[in-house]
Formats: structure tokens, C-alpha cells, sequence
């Protein structure tokens, strides 16, 4: 019996620390979300975005399970380099609701309107991984607002046999979605118990590939599954991008007047690779850059990464490398 009553006080302690961990993660996370976005009242209807840097204009446009943050972050190094990064919580991710349309051109046509509010009239666009669609569809759709089209590990079409997805997924993401998505607590319990698991089913990497990197790298990858928490306000998001781009079809590429530049990695398990070289072959005068590693977050790749995309962006507005507005 006093054996029994021990275990369960240590497991009543456990509890309680486990409860604790979460409230002060989940809590910080909150706080991260709640400051550094404003929302624009649009034509469109209300968007969230942030705004860091300044200099040439670039909208950046998140990939699943992001927002104005994953954004932000993805181009911090950019809004340092004379950039002036403007971030959008895309449909359903925070802030910015769930429309009846949530389709990639309503998306890029909500850009436009968010370009609009701000007074913009050309902008270079990064847009990544699910963000890829609704930045290719504002190329085609708006072709005087895109002065440059820089598609990062893009969730496109390419062509494969009849039955077969638009875009891969990696082992264990179908199941993550019923689970680990649905719940900040089990989301957080997952990275902080299965962190070589989430690695492969949710970034979409090699975790090998991780593994090798330098300490800086792994840094940034846990920052990047921290960062996904809070969940629950990015789920509609999250299921819109699973409908939109297990669905994708072609669009008219050779339409396409934007300067363009794709790059991924040959090991990304979301198999963006082939669908980013098929692009970039489609896309008049586009240019592919494509790694041999890296994943899908390109992990190791990040300094080559921004080099090319600074470099390709500044050189269609005409401006060299180390000049100003």
C-alpha cells in the first residue's frame, strides 16, 4: 500500500510539473501571437500582416502551419538587408478569418487588396511551400503589382500518374492531423516527446538531416515546431491548405510576366522538388536553384538561400547589392 500511494504522489508530481511546463509554453506562445500584427479593414476583408524593415517592398507569405510570425521570421534576415517585409497571416491562420472562398486565387486576390490598403503599388513576393499557390496565382491574376516571384519549396503542381497526390507527405502527417493538430496540448506534448518524429511528419525533413547540422541550424528548427504552437487559432488554415493543395492543378505558367525564381531540396519529403523544376521550366526566362539537402525547411541552406533570393530580387528592381532605395 505505501508503495502504491508513492507512486501515486509521483505521478500526481509529474502531473503537475507536465501542467506547469505547458501553461508557461502555451502561455508565451499566446503572447508571441498578440503582439507585432495589425489588421487591415480591405475590400477583401479583414487581413492580419506585420511589418519589419524598410526599403524595397517584399510581401512574404507563409507555408502551412504558419502566420504573420512564421513569416517574419522566415525573413528576418531580409528586413536587416534593406527590405521592407511585409507578413500576412494568410486565410485562416490567426487573425484573418475563414472565407467562403479560401480558394488560392480569392487568396491572391486578398493580397492585392491588402497591397492596396497599404498603399502599394509593386511589391517582390516571397511565397513558401503552401504559400506558393495564392503568390503564383497574384503573378497571374494582378501582373502589375509583381515586380519579382520568389517560390520557396513550392506546393505546386506537377505532373505525376492519374491517381496519385499533388503533394507528398511524409509518414505519420495524415495521423498528426487527426491528433497532434487538433490540440495545443497534445501538439506540445508531441514535440517535447516525439521531436525526431515531427521532424519528418510536419517540417517535412530528413531528421538525419537535422542531426548533422551545426548547432545554429537545430536552433532554428526547434524554433520552428515551437513556433507552430499555438495551434488551435491556425487549424482552419492548416485544413484549407490540405484541401488546396491535394487538389492543385495546373495554371497557365507560361502566362506568367514576373521575373521568377524557385528553389527546394531534393531530399524535401513533401517532394517539392520535382514541382519547383517543373515550374521554373514552364515560367518563361524562370530560374530553378535546386539543393541536394536540406528538407523542406532547406536546413544548412538558409545563408545560400537568402544570398540568391536578395541577389535575384534587388537585380529586378534594377538595384545593386549593396544599394538603397
Amino acid at each position: 500500500m505505501k508503495w502504491a500511494a508513492a507512486i501515486l504522489v509521483l505521478l500526481a508530481a509529474a502531473a503537475a510539473l507536465t501542467h506547469a511546463l505547458y501553461r508557461r509554453d502555451i502561455q508565451s506562445a499566446r503572447e508571441r501571437i498578440s503582439t507585432g500584427s495589425r489588421i487591415a479593414d480591405t475590400r477583401c476583408g479583414p487581413i492580419e500582416f506585420a511589418v519589419a524593415g524598410d526599403g524595397l517592398p517584399l510581401l512574404v507569405v507563409h507555408g502551412a502551419g504558419g502566420g504573420f510570425d512564421q513569416g517574419l521570421e522566415f525573413a528576418a534576415p531580409l528586413a536587416s538587408r534593406g527590405f521592407r517585409v511585409i507578413s500576412v497571416s494568410r486565410f485562416g491562420y490567426l487573425r484573418t478569418p475563414l472565407p467562403a472562398d479560401a480558394s488560392a486565387a480569392a487568396q491572391a486576390d486578398a493580397h492585392a487588396c491588402l497591397l492596396d490598403e497599404l498603399g502599394i503599388a509593386r511589391v517582390a513576393v516571397l511565397g513558401a511551400s503552401a504559400g506558393a499557390p495564392s503568390s503564383l496565382q497574384l503573378a497571374l491574376r494582378h501582373p502589375d503589382r509583381v515586380a519579382a516571384l520568389v517560390l520557396v519549396v513550392p506546393a505546386l503542381y506537377v505532373p505525376r500518374a492519374e491517381d496519385a497526390p499533388s503533394i507528398e507527405t511524409p509518414s505519420g502527417t495524415a495521423f498528426l492531423f487527426d491528433t497532434a493538430l487538433r490540440s495545443d496540448f497534445v501538439l506540445w506534448a508531441a514535440l517535447r516527446l516525439a521531436r525526431s518524429t515531427m521532424i519528418r511528419a510536419i517540417l517535412a525533413t530528413p531528421p538525419e538531416v537535422v542531426e548533422r547540422a551545426g548547432a545554429d541550424e537545430r536552433v532554428r528548427v526547434d524554433r520552428m515546431l515551437a513556433h507552430i504552437l499555438p495551434v488551435t487559432p491556425r487549424r482552419l488554415g492548416l485544413l484549407n491548405d490540405a484541401e488546396v493543395t491535394s487538389s492543385i492543378e495546373r495554371y497557365a505558367l507560361e502566362r506568367v510576366e514576373a521575373p521568377s525564381l524557385l528553389l527546394s531540396a531534393a531530399d524535401d519529403l513533401f517532394g517539392t522538388f520535382e514541382a519547383a523544376r517543373y515550374t521554373a521550366e514552364q515560367i518563361p526566362g524562370a530560374l530553378f536553384v535546386g539543393y541536394p539537402s536540406g528538407g523542406h525547411v532547406l536546413v544548412g541552406r538558409q545563408q545560400e538561400l537568402m544570398a540568391e533570393v536578395e541577389r535575384f530580387v534587388r537585380e529586378q528592381w534594377a538595384i545593386a547589392p549593396d544599394g538603397g532605395n
